[in-house]
C-alpha cells in the first residue's frame, strides 16, 4: 500500500508540538496524525470535511477540518513542505476521493482510537504522576517558608520529583505491563517515545545537576 509520512509540527486547539515531534502518515484509507502527548489523531476518509491551507504568508500548514466528536475542532500540521504540494500528494494517495467502504477490522479499530479520544495516556495514570509530582516538589518550597526548619537539603524534593519521572519513564520504555497501567487500550508506546526520551533528558539532567553539583 502506497503511504506518505511527513515529520513536522502540529496545533491541536491551543497546544502545541513542534518539530521533530508530530508524523503525518496517510494512506487511502486512513489518515493519521500522531503528535506524540497531545494525541494521536486518526482519521477515515468520511471523517474529513476538507484539508485547506493555512498560515497567513508561506502556508506551510494545512488544516484539517474533521467530523470527529471525540477531537478538537482545530487540527494543523505544519512542515516544511508547502501547503499545496503537501495537499496535492495526499489526493495523490487516494484518501480524500476515497469513497470504497472500509474492512470491519479497519473501521473497528478507527472507531476504537476515536472513541477514547486523542490524548494517550489514561486519566487516572495522569493524576496520579501530577500528584506524586507535586508532592516531592512540596518538599523544596518548605524550605522557603519563614520559620520552617528542615534538616533535609534544600533541593531535595526536586530530586525526588525530576527522578521519579525519570524513572517512569525508564518504566514505560523496558515494561509492557508498566505501559498497560499508563497507556490507553489501542496505544503504543511508539506514539509518545520521542516525548519519553525527551522527558527523560530533562529529567535526568535535572537530577544529576542537583544531586552532584554544588549548590
Amino acid at each position: 500500500m502506497i503511504e506518505l509520512k511527513e515529520t513536522g509540527g502540529a496545533q491541536i486547539g491551543r497546544a502545541n508540538a513542534t518539530w521533530p515531534f508530530v508524523t503525518l502518515t496517510v494512506t487511502s484509507n486512513k489518515l493519521q496524525l500522531n503528535a506524540s502527548i497531545l494525541g494521536n489523531l486518526v482519521f477515515a476518509p468520511a471523517d474529513i470535511i476538507s484539508i485547506e491551507p493555512y498560515g497567513l504568508f508561506a502556508k506551510r500548514g494545512i488544516k484539517i477540518n474533521h467530523r470527529v466528536d471525540n477531537y478538537n475542532s482545530k487540527v494543523i500540521f505544519t512542515s516544511s513542505e508547502s501547503a499545496a504540494s503537501l495537499i496535492n500528494r495526499i489526493e495523490q494517495i487516494g484518501f480524500l476521493n476515497n469513497k470504497t467502504p472500509l474492512s470491519f477490522l479497519e473501521k473497528n479499530e478507527i472507531l476504537e482510537l476515536q472513541s477514547s479520544g486523542a490524548f494517550p495516556l489514561k486519566r487516572p495514570a495522569v493524576i496520579a504522576i501530577v500528584a506524586i509530582w507535586n508532592i516531592f516538589i512540596l518538599f523544596s518550597f518548605l524550605n522557603f517558608v519563614p520559620g520552617w526548619h528542615s534538616s533535609l537539603p534544600m533541593w531535595i524534593g526536586v530530586q525526588f520529583a525530576t527522578g521519579f519521572i525519570f524513572l517512569v519513564g525508564l518504566g514505560m520504555l523496558l515494561s509492557d505491563p508498566f505501559r498497560q497501567l499508563i497507556l490507553k487500550p489501542g496505544r503504543s508506546i511508539g506514539d509518545i517515545k520521542w516525548f519519553i526520551c525527551f522527558a527523560m533528558l530533562i529529567c535526568g539532567t535535572m537530577f544529576f545537576t542537583f544531586t552532584f553539583l554544588p549548590h
